[in-house]
Order: C-alpha cells, then sequence, then structure tokens
C-alpha cells in the first residue's frame, strides 16, 4: 500500500468576524458545506488521508457528510488557537498506526473550499522534490501603503509583495517538530510556513490561484456561489480564466 499523504482541514474557528448562529466550516456554497469542498479538493489534488479539525458543534452537523467523503476521514477537535488546532491535527496523525506513515502533509484552512486541484497536486509535488516549507501565493493586486510613525503612511513597491495561502506543505517531521518547538516556548505565528521558518526551515512559494479565496465575511460567501456557478459552467480551469469571463457579464 503506498504511504499516505495527510492533509490537515483546519475549522475549529468560532467564525467571530463572519458572525450568525451556523459555524463557519458548515456554512454551504451551492449544497456542500465548506468543510467538506475544502476535503474534496484535498482529494482531487492528491491526498489520500484527511484530519479534520473541528469543534463539537461542527462534529455533530458534519459527521455523515465527512464520512461519505472520497477518503478516509479522521476528526480531531480543536484548541483556543488556529496555533493549538493545527498541532492537534498533527498529533492525530503521530498516533494513528497507519497515518504516522506518511512523509507529507498538507495543511488547509476549511474556509478556503475552492482551491484547484492543480494547486494542491503542486505543492505536494514541491514537497516531494525537498522542499520543507511549501506555500501556494499570488501577486498583490491592489496598490499598497505602510502606516508608519507619526500617523503618516508610505507607499510599498507592491511587485515585491505576494498573498499567502493554503494548502501549506511539509514533510510531517519537519512540521510537527516545529510546532512543538513553538509550543513550548510560546511563540506566536500566523500561519504554518512562518512556524517552519521560525524552526530554520526555507520557505518555497508555487503559484497559487484567486479561485482560493478565503471566505471571511458574508460578502464573500456571495462572491464565492458566483464563482463556483462560473467555475462549474466553464470546467476546472484556472482562476484567471473564470475572473475574466465574469468581468464580461
Amino acid at each position: 500500500m503506498a504511504e499516505p499523504v495527510v492533509a490537515v482541514v483546519v475549522g475549529a474557528g468560532l467564525g467571530v468576524r463572519y458572525g450568525g448562529k451556523t459555524p463557519k466550516p458548515a456554512l454551504k456554497v451551492t449544497g456542500k458545506a465548506l468543510l467538506v469542498m475544502s476535503v474534496e479538493a484535498m482529494a482531487a489534488g492528491g491526498c489520500t488521508d484527511a484530519v479534520v479539525v473541528v469543534n463539537p458543534q461542527v462534529a455533530k452537523k458534519l459527521g455523515p457528510a465527512l464520512a461519505a467523503l472520497p477518503i478516509p476521514v479522521l476528526q480531531a477537535f480543536g484548541g483556543t488557537t488556529r496555533q493549538q488546532s493545527v498541532h492537534n491535527g498533527l498529533k492525530a496523525i503521530r498516533d494513528d498506526p497507519r497515518l504516522s506513515k506518511a512523509r507529507i502533509v498538507l495543511i488547509h484552512d476549511a474556509v478556503r473550499p475552492m482551491v484547484p486541484a492543480t494547486v494542491v497536486s503542486e505543492v505536494i509535488r514541491a514537497v516531494r522534490d525537498g522542499a520543507e516549507a511549501v506555500a501556494p501565493a499570488v501577486v498583490v493586486a491592489d496598490s499598497m501603503r505602510m502606516l508608519v510613525d507619526g500617523g503618516t503612511n508610505r507607499v510599498v513597491d507592491r511587485s515585491t509583495l505576494r498573498a499567502i495561502q493554503t494548502p501549506q506543505g511539509f514533510p510531517l517531521d519537519v512540521i510537527l517538530n516545529a510546532h512543538e518547538k513553538m509550543a513550548s516556548s510560546g511563540a506566536q505565528f500566523t500561519d504554518d510556513i512562518s512556524c517552519a521558518e521560525q524552526a530554520g526551515h526555507e520557505v518555497v512559494l508555487v503559484p497559487g490561484s484567486r479561485l482560493s479565496m478565503k471566505i471571511t465575511e458574508p460578502s464573500d460567501l456571495t462572491v464565492a456561489k458566483a464563482l463556483w456557478k462560473a467555475r462549474a459552467s466553464l470546467g476546472h480551469h484556472s482562476g484567471r480564466r473564470i475572473f475574466r469571463h465574469l468581468s464580461l457579464l
């Protein structure tokens, strides 16, 4: 049996910025919950297994849908921070007799449900080729300014900037050890490549996709539904083609 490639799909947050009674991972786009769509995207890109990190409310609500997914899904409960939730997911892999044999693990936000399979497979390929911390990235489209002392601001050269997405890929031992170190030290970070970088590993960027948008506010869900319908009508093409199509409507 081939060694597993495991996706840790993180959906344990409370969705405070989004609001409403339904946990964000359980919100639906065209009839499917964001968490379910995210696991399907990981499977389409080459992951053989998934560990979903959820809170009890999401576990109860989505249990049957997760059991029906095309790859085996193991559930783990989240912590009080995203950092703790990811660490719990990684420990679930470590403690599972079969999943612990994985060399490659991807960490993905459940609220990025439309990541193309090509992006997932490119992250896996980069780790297989020897990279120790991989993330998809897209160019920054907006003009950027930085706040400075005294209440003023100055322009930032956006050509040097990249917006970082998930899934982020690692050798299992690299990211598990990095999280163990950060948990012991109390250090905080915004994503998992930053955790690996703080532990001394070089970050490699691969092309991301504008389809991999993050559902943060209610307006994002409206946009996601429109993009999903466009993607369904055009096929699984690049985000660039789909956004170009929408601009003509």
